[in-house]
């Protein structure tokens, strides 16, 4: 259990020796031994005493405390040296604009290419499906390599994902009631699974880059916006179609949620998606106010985060007879690639190649 998640309204993490504790009116729900776990994640009103607080920060395993939405509100992390030359070697490369396009391109080509690839898969499985978005994606995958500046590659991503997502709302029952990216708040069950999953993958992702010594808000594709992870955001990019949209497929598809595991309420929206998908997608730094949308219940939020922390943990192999590796160690592996890169350690940068 590297990641604890933790949904029972009312719990509370305590200290017992060298073990967790999740309790709710003096009644444990689990033991865990510290050592086995990474991360504590503290999913609405769920409470922590200071012991526990202590061995967290002792163990250097991160608190976090987020919305039901997903949505950051903040971390506990135990004081660690900050890698300054890496920093500054960030700023300095954040302000050249040919080594700023340049990843960029590579971001946004890493994201279109996983995105095809989910598509074949998609048409392979529903060969009914209509073909035409796939030529689409080819064209803006081969478009990103070339263009010449920021506003002409957010186009080519634009279109690239609208066509995406022309093809991707075709694997699910039209009971489900998707029929295009909406978020703020999402409209339908397949919209709330896809903005929660890829708020918590940015959260990962934010893990990612701090412990490699990057600042996780300053991005090379995604602009600086006050309280945003930009850099965080960028690594997403090339995530969401292998980890959060075949995830999303996989629960749907298999039943593993039914349409009783939503409700309307009060959601906050998707506080870590970014690019230029469609015009729902543009982003501010602060969360938006809570509005009325469609969200996971109580039992469909502690199913979601099983199988988010399962696939966290899943091992995947990416280039043929390489090593199989948990989608948490290849995001480990990429920030560690991007920090190189930034350093002037290696010639470019390569994304996550799905298969």
């Amino acid at each position: 259990m590297p990641t604890l998640y933790v949904v029972e309204p009312g719990a509370r993490i305590e200290k017992e020796h060298h073990r967790l504790l999740v309790t709710k009116e003096d009644e444990v729900l689990l033991r865990v031994p510290l050592v086995h776990v990474t991360q504590v994640v503290l999913v609405g009103n769920v409470g922590v005493t200071t012991p526990a607080l202590h061995a967290l920060l002792e163990a250097g395993a991160p608190l976090l405390l987020v919305r039901r939405s997903g949505g950051l509100l903040g971390r506990l992390l135990p004081p660690t040296l900050k890698n300054l030359p890496l920093r500054q070697a960030q700023y300095r490369r954040n302000d050249d604009a040919q080594f700023t396009l340049k990843l960029a391109r590579a971001i946004v080509q890493g994201k279109l290419r996983n995105q095809r690839v989910l598509a074949l898969r998609i048409l392979r499985r529903h060969p009914e499906a209509e073909r035409a978005a796939l030529d689409a994606l080819y064209a803006a995958e081969a478009q990103a390599a070339t263009a010449p500046d920021m506003a002409t590659l957010l186009g080519v991503e634009g279109s690239g994902a609208r066509a995406y997502f022309a093809l991707y709302r075709q694997a699910f029952d039209a009971a489900w009631q998707f029929e295009k990216r909406t978020r703020r708040p999402p409209k339908d069950p397949v919209n709330a699974l896809l903005s929660l999953g890829y708020t918590m993958l940015g959260n990962v992702l934010l893990t990612a880059l701090e412990a490699v010594g990057l600042d996780p808000y300053l991005g090379f594709f995604h602009t600086e916006k006050y309280g945003r992870p930009a850099l965080a955001l960028d690594l997403v990019e090339e995530f969401r179609a292998p980890f959060v949209d075949s995830l999303v497929m996989r629960l749907v598809n298999w039943r593993m949620l039914t349409p009783e595991d939503f409700e309307e309420g009060e959601t906050e929206g998707e506080s870590t998606a970014g690019g230029a998908e469609d015009a729902e997608v543009a982003e501010d730094a602060a969360p938006s106010k809570p509005a009325r949308g469609v969200r996971l219940t109580e039992r469909g939020l502690r199913l979601f985060l099983r199988e988010f922390g399962d696939q966290l943990e899943s091992e995947v192999q990416v280039a043929p007879g390489g090593r199989a590796l948990s989608y948490r160690k290849h995001f480990e592996v990429q920030a560690r690639q991007l920090a190189r890169v930034v350093a002037g350690e290696a010639p470019a940068y390569t994304p996550f190649a799905a298969r």
